[in-house]
This record gives structure tokens, C-alpha cells and sequence, in this order.
């Protein structure tokens, strides 16, 4: 029975993920949100679960990348082509039919769907990514996406949203998200072998300033926790040497 636990987790985190979709698509952003938080929460756990009773196995690897590619990947595609359309009314469209036209310049927004697509690939058959990333985690990247909306809802901070609410910066973004995800950069994860201090330095470091920002700058600190990640990462790989 033991063995059915974890990929029951991931197939929460798919069923998540696709009411996050059916939000997104209708432009309820902060409820989409909600459901990639939850989706993400259930894909840590199913990991977790699966080292914790022993029943690893390659099955759970392709589901856990197939519920990833819709919560972690379809998700924040949908909210920036959706951000995107919404910055900027008179994008030329190409009708589809004689009632329905759909924007250019958005459908770039879909490039961080692909973008997260190609790096769950790759990361099914690379056998070196198991304590450390290779680019940025699609979770990862798709709180940094999910993040914009929420900061435009809750910050309540003009400057903040005249940049949120700027093409160019929304199309930035994009390429940079869609970089970061099939990059070389090597990231540590948040795997604990054991609950030793000194193992796991850079990883409790990471989790009270995590906790810290979130407090003192709520979701407007979700960009500058991606920030971080990259900037110990960096550091912890440099140091290791």
C-alpha cells in the first residue's frame, strides 16, 4: 500500500494544477496562484515521501514531471500570456475564426510553458541531478511567474506596479525565466539527508531569510527569494571548490 502514497500525492499536485488552469484561463489570478502554492506543497512532499518509505521508482519520475509540466509549466505560461494581453490592448491578433482573434506578442508568454516542458525532460534523463539542479527548478520559476499577479493585487505600491505593468519588463521576464529554467547554473536543493547543521548550512540559511522576506515584504519578496536561491547557489558552489 505504502508504494501508492507518494504517486497519490503527485496526481494531487496535477489535480491542482489543473484547477490552477481553469483560474487562470478566466483571469482569476489570485485563485490560480492558490492552487500552483498547493500543487508545489504536494510535489515537495511526494519526493519526499518516496525516499522516506523507500519506493522510489522511474514510474514516479515521469508522473511527478507530466503533473509539473501542467502546475509548474502550463500555469505561469497561461498567467503571463494573460498579463501580457492585459498590459497592452492593441497587440495585432490573427483571427482564428470570424469570432475569435488571438494576440501575437502574448503567445510568448506560453515560450515558459516550452521553457519548463524542455527542463522536465531533460531532468528525467540526467542521473547527475540528484542533490543539486541544473538550472532553475520549474517550481521554482513558476512562483517567481504566479508571484506578479499577487504583488499587483497586494502590495498596493505604484512603482512596484508600473514596472509589473510594463511590456517590456513582462516580455524581460519571459526570456529570462524560459534562460534561467535550461541553464547551467547549478542550484542546491532542498533535499536533507540527515538534520545536521553543518551539512545543511546554506540550506537553513536559505529558509530564515526566506522566512524573514516573506514576513517584512510578503509576496513582493518571492522574486527577491528566486534572487537569493541563485546567489547562495552560486556562493555554496563556489565555496564547495
Amino acid at each position: 500500500m505504502k508504494r501508492y502514497i507518494p504517486n497519490a500525492l503527485t496526481l494531487l499536485n496535477l489535480f491542482s494544477g489543473s484547477i490552477a488552469v481553469i483560474f487562470a484561463v478566466n483571469d482569476n489570478f489570485v485563485s490560480a496562484a492558490f492552487f500552483v502554492f498547493l500543487g508545489i506543497f504536494f510535489d515537495f512532499f511526494d519526493g519526499f515521501a518516496a525516499r522516506k518509505l523507500n519506493v522510489q521508482s522511474e514510474l514516479g519520475l515521469q508522473l511527478d514531471s507530466l503533473a509539473d509540466v501542467v502546475t509548474s509549466g502550463l500555469v505561469p505560461g497561461i498567467i503571463m500570456f494573460k498579463l501580457l494581453e492585459l498590459v497592452e490592448s492593441d497587440w495585432e491578433a490573427v483571427d482564428l475564426s470570424s469570432d475569435f482573434s488571438i494576440p501575437l506578442v502574448p503567445l510568448l508568454g506560453l515560450a515558459i510553458t516550452l521553457a519548463s516542458a524542455y527542463r522536465l525532460a531533460k531532468f528525467n534523463v540526467d542521473t547527475e541531478q540528484q542533490n543539486f539542479f541544473k538550472g532553475l527548478p520549474t517550481p521554482a520559476n513558476a512562483l517567481l511567474i504566479v508571484s506578479l499577479p499577487l504583488i499587483l493585487e497586494f502590495q498596493n505600491n505604484d512603482t512596484i506596479n508600473a514596472i509589473i505593468l510594463s511590456k517590456w519588463f513582462l516580455i524581460a521576464v519571459t526570456i529570462l525565466s524560459c534562460w534561467l529554467l535550461n541553464s547551467g547554473i547549478r542550484l542546491f536543493a532542498l533535499k536533507f539527508k540527515d538534520w545536521g547543521f553543518k551539512a545543511n548550512a546554506t540550506r537553513y540559511i536559505f529558509i530564515v531569510l526566506c522566512a524573514v522576506l516573506l514576513i517584512v515584504l510578503q509576496f513582493a519578496a518571492i522574486p527577491l527569494i528566486i534572487v537569493l536561491y541563485i546567489v547562495m547557489s552560486v556562493l555554496d558552489s563556489v565555496t564547495s571548490k
